[in-house]
């Protein structure tokens, strides 16, 4: 093999056109910061965040219609009250069961 064939200055025109042309395919497929990995990594992520936003918009929604349920029912409050916090009324005695193990 000759000296010629590989200094780039004595290849023509469209081999060396192609060969740019296939450094620039190669680096914006792989290497480039929006790769095709780092595209599909990214949809992919979106795709989560989209799940998880519509999760999060349910719930909001299940804890607004609670607060609404607590403010308009005032008994609904009073059984929270006596069943979270042990609450009684004045003059009222709580008389508390163990469960049988």
């Amino acid at each position: 093999m000759t000296t010629k064939h590989l200094n780039p200055l004595y290849w023509k025109k469209s081999a060396l056109v192609s060969l740019l042309i296939g450094f620039f395919v190669l680096w914006f497929l792989f290497f480039d910061t929006y790769s095709l990995s780092t595209r599909y990594q990214l949809e992919s992520r979106k795709s989560e965040l989209i799940e998880r936003t519509k999760e999060l918009e349910q719930k909001t929604e299940e804890l607004e219609q609670k607060i609404e349920d607590l403010e308009n029912n005032p008994d609904l409050l009073e059984k929270i009250a006596r069943e979270e916090y042990g609450m009684r009324k004045p003059g009222e005695t709580v008389y508390r069961i163990k469960p049988a193990e």
